[in-house]
């Protein structure tokens, strides 16, 4: 295979591994309610769900390793414990919504099956292709991808230009960080710590070359796959915006099923009756490629932790999907509630490992990486127990912490640490 090829079909199946069913319907209901705002809520949401995933692949790039070395340099114990905790909560929330979303939006509407019956056909061929993941980027990168892309892209140019191109006035008081925070919900800074592993593995799995070859590979196709995210995003959102005036959304609906109905009125106005279809099978294909990602990953990494054994694999995919099954018979919008709550406590610890694993050795030596991750930790903990346990005293507590009403109280701490504790080592030569 020529390295063009390589090239292109690695980056297809990253941005079909990264692209799930929240990628799909948060955009189009964040641009609806975001309104005349469209532009700033898009740039809050790139900045979680585009530029921080594909630093995770560029980390990768440079490490080449597993999920494992992201952490080491806090401790061997902490990079356990927080691989052990992410692959549980990519196994728990993002691969049985995949499940959900698919019944509730394509299969539901169309045979009335039951969604025992729907996750259970459905992980049964994620399992499948997981047992024979050497295949996994050739079949999603060659097949499925472009053609998601195809009709993501035909549904986004249609509806612009069949749009009166009036937006409303926006629901938002402070779009910006409502786009961050709704970038998180999309899990893609998760994924890109576990799928960027998959992607790894498979591309030793059929490439033989140079770590600096192979780490030229994964950095491109990481961009490419960036782009990609950054134009399907900015699209679905603006496509959401646009329709604001002309298209309403029953505000009684729990709010994923609101996403579904505006993503189906947008599909029906810029396709038709025949966007419906187009409609389920999007969202079928997204889920899937999703879900194999997740499932492969975390039997990547059980099977490095237990002796490189083909067994435990094997087993570890059986147990995520048989998991998956059961969780998958729950409604979306149930998972995306228990989700928050773990999103606002690990997406920050993972954010700041991913961008300490990018920076030149001088700033993330292990010092700097224990001060930051355990200020970040600290930090996040008020954002975690005031949507727990929301009460008045305890927000006043903790309202003086800079950006701390948007939940992004750990965000300065971090920063501040990051930069003392750099120059400090640099002027004591304490870098470990």
């Amino acid at each position: 295979m020529n390295s063009r090829n390589e090239l292109f079909i690695t980056s297809f199946a990253l941005f079909s591994l990264f692209f799930g069913a929240g990628n799909l319907l948060l955009p189009p209901l964040l641009g609806y309610n975001a309104g005349d705002q469209w532009f700033w809520v898009a740039i809050g949401f790139m900045l979680t769900a585009v530029v921080i995933p594909i630093i995770g692949i560029l980390a990768h790039a440079k490490l080449q390793g597993t999920l494992y070395d992201f952490g080491k340099k806090v401790s061997p114990k902490f990079s356990l414990v927080y691989c052990i905790l992410i692959y549980i909560i990519a196994v728990a929330i993002p691969s049985p919504r995949t499940a959900a979303a698919t019944h509730e939006i394509a299969i539901s509407p169309v045979f009335g099956t039951s969604p025992l019956l729907t996750s259970t056909i459905y992980f049964g061929f994620v399992l499948l292709f997981v047992l024979y993941r050497s295949k996994i980027l050739t079949l999603i990168g060659k097949f499925l991808t472009p053609f998601i892309v195809i009709m993501l892209l035909i549904v986004i140019g249609i509806g612009l230009f069949s749009s009166e191109m009036v937006t409303s006035v926006s629901q938002f008081k402070t779009p910006l960080s409502n786009g961050i925070l709704e970038g998180y919900q999309t899990f893609d800074a998760i994924g890109a710590v576990v799928v960027g592993a998959v992607v790894i593995i498979s591309i030793n799995l059929r490439h033989q070359g140079s770590f600096e070859e192979k780490k030229s590979l994964i950095a491109k196709s990481g961009w490419f796959a960036g782009v990609g995210l950054f134009i399907i995003y900015a699209g679905l959102i603006s496509v959401g915006a646009y329709y604001s005036s002309e298209i309403s959304v029953n505000e009684t609906l729990p709010s994923d099923m609101q996403r579904a109905n505006l993503l189906r009125k947008i599909s029906i106005a810029s396709l038709g009756t025949f966007g419906n279809a187009i409609l389920s099978v999007l969202i079928s294909l997204a889920c899937f490629t999703t879900a194999i990602g997740i499932i492969t990953g975390t039997a990547d990494y059980f099977k490095g932790l237990l002796g490189n054994s083909q067994v435990v694999y094997v087993i570890t995919a059986i147990i995520a999907s048989v998991f998956g099954i059961i969780v998958g018979q729950l409604d979306f919008n149930s998972i995306i509630i228990v989700g928050v709550p773990v999103l606002l406590f690990i997406y920050p610890i993972t954010i700041v490992l991913i961008i300490l694993n990018v920076l030149p050795k001088q700033f993330s030596t292990p010092l700097i990486f224990r001060a930051v991750v355990l200020v970040t930790f600290i930090f996040s903990i008020p954002d975690v127990v005031g949507f727990i346990r929301p009460t008045e005293r305890f927000t006043s507590l903790f309202s003086n912490i800079p950006l701390a009403t948007y939940n992004l109280g750990w965000v300065l701490p971090a920063m501040a640490t990051c930069l003392v504790v750099g120059l400090y080592g640099a002027f004591t030569k304490k870098n470990v």
